[in-house]
């Protein structure tokens, strides 16, 4: 495993206060990070979100996509439960990174959907890995999860990696008019849930 934990502080959040830890995969040099909101160290499945970077929607508050309402949505029910872990995951665009998602989004506007435009820049549908998380989950000792995610292919992977899924819990938000053909594309192409 190239994963470490590196350090840890508290992370109070409109929605509670979370302990923030630190990880870092060593051949990468790409750090995460595992919100953590009271014990998950029982036996008892962990409400848990994995949630991939989106600069533009987690902090500029894009709606071309869904991801910073889905943050909150998650960070939200989260803290509804008084227990929790969400997982970081620094993997910007899908793992493509900054510069070519605004490459991405600039093929987005002359026509392409999400997918097209990855693959128009040389890349897969979805070049994002999702063993880091695995791992991390491996490394808080989490006995099992209920995840909060719309997408099938992390359920896979995670399933693969030894990690015990016992529920998938949907995350649906509201659609704005900007993000109607992304949402269109996760579920047609990418096979994502949008049914609770």
């Amino acid at each position: 495993m190239n994963l470490k934990r590196i350090s840890e502080a508290k992370l109070p959040t409109p929605w509670g206060d979370f302990l923030m830890i630190g990880f870092k995969e060593l051949d990468k040099e790409q750090d995460h990070l595992a919100l953590v909101l009271g014990d998950i160290s029982t036996d008892a499945p962990v409400l848990s979100r994995i949630h991939s970077e989106c600069l533009t929607g987690d902090a500029l508050f894009s709606l071309r996509c869904d991801c910073g309402f889905q943050l909150k949505a998650a960070f939200k029910q989260i803290c509804e439960e008084k227990r929790g872990l969400l997982i970081y995951h620094r993997q910007e665009g899908r793992n493509i990174g900054l510069l070519n998602k605004i490459r991405a989004y600039a093929l987005q506007d002359q026509g392409a959907d999400t997918v097209e435009a990855n693959h128009q820049l040389g890349f897969a549908t979805d070049e994002r890995d999702f063993t880091v998380c695995a791992n991390i989950y491996k490394i808080l000792d989490v006995k099992a999860i209920r995840l909060l995610t719309n997408n099938p292919e992390k359920i896979k992977i995670l399933k693969k990696e030894g990690i015990n899924v016992v529920q998938r819990v949907s995350l649906i938000v509201e659609s704005n008019p900007n993000n109607q053909d992304y949402l269109s594309t996760k579920k047609n192409k990418m096979g994502h849930f949008f049914k609770k």
